[in-house]
Parts: C-alpha cells; structure tokens; sequence
C-alpha cells in the first residue's frame, strides 16, 4: 500500500470518528469543524500568547527606542527604499538601485541630525496654576547651557493641552542662559496641562525626529468666573446666622421666656430680678438655635440648559454664593449628580468646580434634590441652582424633598434672559440672565 493511500485512509477514519454523535448536557450533537478550529486557536494563543508577549516586551524595550525617532514621513521612505532595493535587485535595474541608493543616504544624514547628546538645564515656571476665566496665564521657560562646550540651535516644545508652542533655540554658549515667555489663553474653565518640555531634533526633511523630556507636566486650573456678592447680598448669607428651631433648651444664647424653678437646673440661668418680684424662683428658658449650613445643589445634566453658556453660567452662580459662604466661615455643602464636592477651602471648592463636566445622562434635578436632602440633612438654607429647562414642577417636587422650615430657593440660569424673582409655594425661584446680576437677585430675595 502507497504512502498516500495510508494517509488518506487514516485521515478518513479521523474524520469518521469526530463526526460520530457524542453527548453534550444530556443531548446527542456532532463536533462541527469550526469548532475544531476555534478550539484549536484558544490551544494555541494560550501556549503561544506567554510567549509573544514576552518577544514583544523584548522588542519594545531595546529595539523601541531604536525606531522611535522615525517620523510617519521617514517610514514611507525606509519602506519604499527597502522595496526598491529588492526590486532593482531581483530585475537588474540600475534606475531602481540609484533610486534606493539616493533614499538611503538621505536617511543616513538625516542619522547624523539626531546624534549627539544635549545638555540643558530647563525650568518651567507657571507665574500663577490658578487663575480665572479671561485672566492672563504667563509662564517662561528658562534654558541654560550646563556643558562645557557650545550647543548648537535646536527646538523645544511645550505642550499646551491639546496644542504645542515651539520655542527655537539660538546657538549657545557653555553656561549661557535663555528664557522664552509665553502666555495661554483662559477663555473658557479647564484644566489645561502644561508641560513637559523636551528637546526636539530633526532632519531638514523631518525623516528622523529625536526628542528628550525635561520637565515634569504641570496642571493650570481655569476656575469659572465668579462675581462678589457684597453689600445686602452678603449680608443675606449673614442674616442666616442663628435660625431659630422648634426646639427648647436650659442653655443657648437665644432667650426664649422665663419659667418656674424644677429641681435640676443650672443656678447659673436664675432670674434674680423676677424671682425677687414674684417671690419664687424663675429660670431662664432658651430657643435652640442652629448655625447656618448652606447646601447647594449644582445640576451639571446638560439636557436642563438651553446651552453651554447657561451651564457655565449656573457653575459661576453655585462658585459664587459658596465661596461667600466661605470667606464667611459658613457651613456649605456643595453637591452635584456625581456626588459631593470638596468645600474645606475656597481653593478646593474652585478646583472642583473646574473639574466639573456636564452630561446629558445624569440624573434630573428632582433626584439631585432628594439625594442632597437625604446627605445633608442639617441643612438650614438650600439653593437649587438649575437651567431653564427645567419646570416647575419640577422645581416644587425638587423644593417637597426638602424638611420643613429650611429656607429653599432656586436660581434659573437662562442667559440674556431678564432678572427675575417668583415664589412656588414656599420656594423662592430667581431668574439669572448675566452673573453680574446675582448680587441683584440676592438682594431681592432678602427683602
């Protein structure tokens, strides 16, 4: 019997076994060859995946930076002059070779371009990280030859968010300092990341681009714009000092009545005068009082707003009134629909408020008053700060989830719209058309 025939006959078998029927959960199925193949792919990616991953951890590691400085443009050209170099030799053309020939000595000056080791000692220096919508944002990049022997021209870049600013470099001499300023644009809240430096080198025809990092990346914080609230919007926040509760108590500082002695009390609160007049002892009796703890609840869902400009006008309004309320050394309480802010300083609160970004996912303002309800429980001043989109119904089921007693409001932000202020049943609902005008409503709100 042939060889051929052998195989032929022990594949056949092979075959007839694996389509006999086996069980699988108790019913009878056939092993389809896709299966066969897919199992055997699984087989080998798990015995050969360990190994692949380590070849390419190898390659990564030592040849990685071997080819890192080749630019998209330099590739093609490698690739193109390897294909010609094959092809002139494979049918003998001599135009092909000279073709090759020409690629591979660009690429071998274009070698000579990013030799060599530079020196620098450069300092990023940001006059301020933190800084306002339409403030000026100056920083300088200072550069100093630490060799012993001159540098010649070279470029820097420094990242600047999504952009990159190029800074060129004179020829320098040994110890020889240069300083380029530079200014970012804050048109709108971010948090923009400024940094790091590196050292470019390249070829005139930018085949080869070989770059060093000098400098950690350092973040600049774009708070939103606020507006002070001075004058009787301030003294708004103040007036919340000392709420009076439903409670009585034998020590506080708010004097509720006089009451008879009961054996147990502070002799300290006797009424003296009252006792002597009435010829029995008289105590004072006090209201509990509670300081104020602002809450504010900041909806960041972006299906309320007509606009970004009505988000990030309700950003400066909730920035405002809470950084009031801390320079006031008040009680705030910051939340939006991804939880609670940081509110211990002005600084953190700001931070915060820059970091905030917007969808149209998040919960509707209603949950985020139930849910700021139930984490602030203590609260005695509530503001909702909200888009025009929102109704009001929504804004009275909003005000329902707050407790009895507290004092609640809600600030529309609808930009351009006219300076307005209406009651819902106990909520007091002000209109915000320009931040300016939240000292304006304030105000009308305490009258």
């Amino acid at each position: 019997m042939s060889i051929s025939s052998t195989a032929s006959k022990v594949a056949s078998n092979t075959w007839a076994t694996l389509r006999k029927p086996f069980r699988r959960n108790g019913q009878r199925t056939r092993l389809h060859p896709a299966s066969l193949f897919g199992q055997a792919g699984q087989v080998a990616g798990a015995f050969f995946g360990p190994i692949w991953a380590k070849v390419w951890g190898w390659v990564k590691k030592y040849l990685g930076p071997v080819f890192a400085p080749i630019s998209p443009l330099g590739w093609m050209v490698l690739l193109t002059v390897i294909a010609l170099w094959i092809v002139g030799g494979i049918f003998g053309w001599l135009e092909t070779q000279a073709v090759a020939l020409l690629g591979s000595l660009l690429l071998l000056i274009a070698i000579g371009f990013i030799l060599g080791r530079s020196s620098y000692g450069i300092v990023l220096d940001l006059a301020r990280t933190r800084v306002a919508v339409g403030d000026q944002a100056v920083g300088s990049v200072a550069v100093s030859n630490t060799s012993n022997r001159a540098l010649l021209p070279a470029s820097l870049e420094l990242p600047v968010g999504g952009n990159t600013a190029v800074f060129h470099l004179p020829r320098m001499k040994p110890q020889e300092v240069h300083e380029d300023l530079f200014t970012i644009p804050t048109v709108r809240r971010a948090v923009i990341v400024v940094g790091p430096v590196r050292s470019v080198r390249a070829d005139p025809l930018r085949l080869l681009r070989r770059q060093v990092l000098w400098t950690e990346p350092t973040d600049l914080y774009v708070h939103p714009r606020t507006t002070a609230l001075i004058g009787s919007a301030a003294g708004f926040l103040k007036d919340l000092e000392g709420l009076p509760t439903t409670e009585l108590s034998s020590a506080d500082v708010s004097f509720h009545a006089l009451r008879d002695y009961i054996p147990g009390d502070d002799r300290r609160h006797i009424h003296w005068k009252t006792t002597a007049r009435t010829g029995k002892l008289m105590v004072r009796q006090f209201e509990e009082t509670r300081r104020a703890h602002i809450a504010i609840a900041l909806s960041i869902n972006t299906a309320e707003y007509e606009n970004e400009e009505a988000f990030e006008l309700a950003i400066s309004a909730a920035a405002s009134i809470g950084r009031q309320a801390i320079r006031e050394q008040r009680e705030l309480s910051v939340h939006d629909q991804r939880g609670p802010l940081h509110c211990a300083t002005g600084r953190t609160l700001m931070d915060d408020m820059t970091r905030i970004q917007g969808s149209s996912r998040l919960k509707d303002s209603v949950e985020l008053a139930r849910e700021m309800a139930d984490a602030v429980p203590n609260a005695s001043v509530v503001f909702f700060v909200v888009g025009s989109l929102v109704t009001p119904r929504q804004l009275r089921a909003a005000a329902a989830s707050v407790p009895p007693g507290v004092r609640t409001f809600a600030i529309r932000c609808a930009p351009g719209a006219k300076a307005a202020r209406n009651n819902i049943a106990d909520l007091t609902v002000m209109t915000l058309g320009e931040l300016s005008e939240l000292p304006l409503i304030l105000r009308k709100a305490a009258a």
